[in-house]
C-alpha cells in the first residue's frame, strides 16, 4: 500500500510511521506527501492505535522536500503550483491535528520540511549528534507552508534566530528553541521514546484525543485562512527569479548569484 513510508502497529497499540527513502535522505516526494496525509487518516480511524512515533530510516531524518519534485513546480504553471502546495500543506495539518499522540524519534539530522515535520509532533526527541536548519533561504525560498507549525513550536522571537538565515544548529540549540523536547546519545534514543510512549497507555484515548485538541484551539490560530495564506507566499516565491536561480544552481553544483561567503 505505502512506497515511500511504511505503517506498523504492535499489540499495545503504538504505532510507527516511518519515512522510508534513506537513499534520498528521507526528503519528501509528491509520492511521500500522498503517504503520509493517508497514513494520518488510517492512524486516526484505526482504534486500536493509541500513540503513532514518526520516524525516518537510514541516517536522516528528513532532508526536507525533495529537490526532483520542487523542480518540477519551477517548471509547472501557477494553477499546477497551488494544487501541489496545498497538497504539502494539507498533510502538515492532517498530522498536525492527528487525533492520537504524535511522538517524534529523530534518529537523525532534519532540514527544511523535516523541522516542520518536527514542529507538528506532540514531543520530538532527538540524537545528540543530529543538525537542524530553516534551509530555504539558501534555494531562494521561504519556509512556508511549515512556518505556522514551526513558529507556534519556537515562538516568534526564538524563530527569528533561525528562519531566515538558513544557518544549521545542533540539537543542544535545537532544544533550545524547543524544537526538541530533549536530545540524548543514538543508543538511547529507543528507550527514551518508549518512555515518552509509556504513560499514554495508561490514559483514556478519548481523553486524550480531546485535551489534544484543546491545546491546539487554546495555542496559535492554525486554521484554513492562514494555512491558504503560507500556500499563496509559498507560490508566489517559487515564481520568483531568485527561486528559479536558487534551485538552478543546487542542480548544476554551483553557488547562487547571491552567495558572497567568501
Amino acid at each position: 500500500m505505502y512506497e515511500a513510508i511504511t505503517l506498523t502497529s504492535d499489540e499495545g497499540g503504538v504505532a510507527t510511521l516511518t519515512l522510508n527513502r534513506a537513499e534520498k535522505h528521507n526528503a519528501m516526494s509528491a509520492r511521500m506527501i500522498a503517504e503520509l496525509t493517508q497514513a494520518a487518516t488510517d492512524l486516526g480511524n484505526n482504534q486500536d492505535v493509541r500513540v503513532v512515533v514518526l520516524t525516518g530510516a537510514g541516517k536522516t531524518f528528513c532532508a526536507g522536500g525533495d529537490l526532483g519534485w520542487m523542480k518540477e513546480q519551477m517548471a509547472a504553471d501557477s494553477a499546477t503550483r497551488f494544487v501541489e502546495a496545498r497538497k504539502l500543506a494539507e498533510m502538515l495539518q492532517a498530522l498536525n491535528v492527528l487525533n492520537k499522540p504524535l511522538i517524534g524519534a529523530l534518529q537523525g539530522n532534519a532540514f527544511g520540511g523535516g523541522v516542520g515535520l518536527a514542529s507538528v509532533c506532540d514531543v520530538a526527541i532527538g540524537i545528540d549528534s543530529l543538525k537542524m536548519g530553516l534551509t530555504e533561504t539558501r534555494l531562494g525560498l521561504i519556509p512556508a507552508t511549515i512556518g505556522p507549525y514551526v513558529i507556534a513550536r519556537m515562538g516568534e522571537a526564538k524563530a527569528r534566530r533561525v528562519f531566515m538565515s538558513a544557518r544549521l544548529f545542533d540539537a543542544a540549540e535545537a532544544v533550545d528553541l524547543g524544537l526538541l523536547a530533549r536530545a540524548v546519545p543514538a543508543d538511547e534514543l529507543s528507550a527514551a521514546i518508549e518512555a515518552e510512549v509509556r504513560p499514554y497507555l495508561s490514559c483514556a484515548p478519548g481523553a486524550v484525543a480531546s485535551a489534544k485538541e484543546l491545546v491546539r484551539e487554546l495555542g496559535p490560530r492554525i486554521d484554513d485562512s492562514v494555512i491558504d495564506h503560507t500556500i499563496r507566499k509559498l507560490v508566489a516565491r517559487w515564481e520568483t527569479s531568485e527561486a528559479q536561480e536558487g534551485i538552478g544552481a543546487f542542480f548544476e553544483k554551483r553557488n547562487p548569484a547571491w552567495n558572497n561567503k567568501v
